[in-house]
């Protein structure tokens, strides 16, 4: 059985009467990327810091690091590493200068502090730019100094929020390439992300939503679970007979991608398109034909309580 890293059992955090995570389980073993995947406001931000021991839980708590939370948070600073979303370090100060001062806070013995600063220059191709200001980096190589900085103490475990909410997708596959040797290190990590092209790079992910879960597993596990749900139609009039479907009480959405609809249906069907067919009853001939459903289509079904 795999070693868990990190646990959750009921969390839940209210602020006022809005209640931003609810009862929140999550079981996070070792040395995998762990997905937190949700819309802004699904409560992934607010459970990665109660994980982190920033925020105390109003309910339940978290195991991490074999660290009870709340309570004993100052234990877990030497072993973690949070990136926030926002670049959050000294832009007046240049990439040398913030690694030194990273390292400083982190209390790194000064020979150890110059080997690790000179192998993050060279791992994280800012040699050239060691004497530059923060500030005048490019989105990118900000992004790659941010996450130098967290990772120079070589924590354990890695927390990062939304950390390519804003490059290019070439500067995030870059990036996805550092997080994968990180792993290949020994590092477990637990990101957020809205975006599916992440959530499909992670070993496992959670699904949030309004605070919740609504579900987990690996990526090919939760497509499995949606087999046979989703239908793709072609013809003509796409627009209307899309707004028409999306009306019917079997179906649970409808997207156009391209010259196409992609269609999901409720609940659990022995033959989705004979669901869609029979919604379509009356309308011109069309092309149907059974897909594959992909993340999108997973996280469609979640989040309108239909992946179970």
């Amino acid at each position: 059985m795999s070693e868990i890293v990190a646990a959750a059992v009921g969390m839940t955090r209210r602020f006022g009467a809005n209640t931003a995570v609810d009862g929140l389980d999550l079981t996070i073993p070792k040395g995998v990327v762990y997905g937190l995947l949700g819309p802004n406001g699904s409560g992934k931000t607010t459970a990665m810091r109660m994980l982190t021991g920033l925020l105390t839980p109003s309910d339940g708590y978290a195991e991490v690091l074999g660290t009870r939370l709340p309570g004993n948070a100052e234990a877990l600073k030497r072993r973690i590493g949070y990136m926030t979303q926002g670049f959050t370090y000294y832009r007046d100060l240049t990439v040398l200068e913030n690694l030194r001062f990273i390292a400083e806070i982190h209390d790194l013995p000064a020979r150890r502090k110059r080997q690790r600063i000179d192998a993050l220059l060279e791992a994280y191709e800012l040699r050239a730019q060691a004497g530059k200001l923060a500030g005048a980096l490019s989105g990118g190589q900000r992004q790659r100094l941010a996450l130098a900085a967290t990772v120079i103490h070589e924590p354990e475990l890695l927390f990062l929020d939304e950390p390519t909410s804003a490059v290019d997708p070439e500067t995030r596959r870059g990036f996805w390439e550092r997080l994968f040797d990180l792993v290949d290190l020994g590092t477990t990590m637990i990101v957020s992300t809205h975006l599916m092209d992440e959530a499909e790079r992670c070993h496992r992910i959670a699904i949030l939503d309004q605070g919740r879960k609504c579900a987990d597993g690996t990526p090919p596990e939760l497509m499995e679970k949606a087999e046979g749900r989703v239908v793709e139609l072609a013809g003509d009039d796409l627009r209307r007979i899309g707004r028409e479907l999306a009306g019917h009480p079997d179906i649970a959405s409808v997207a156009q991608i391209g010259t196409r609809l992609r269609v999901l249906v409720a609940g659990a069907p022995t033959d989705a398109e004979a669901v869609v067919a029979q919604a379509l009853r009356g309308q011109p001939e069309l092309s149907l034909r059974a897909v594959r459903p992909n993340l999108e289509d997973v996280f469609v079904l979640a989040t309108h309580g239909g992946a179970g």
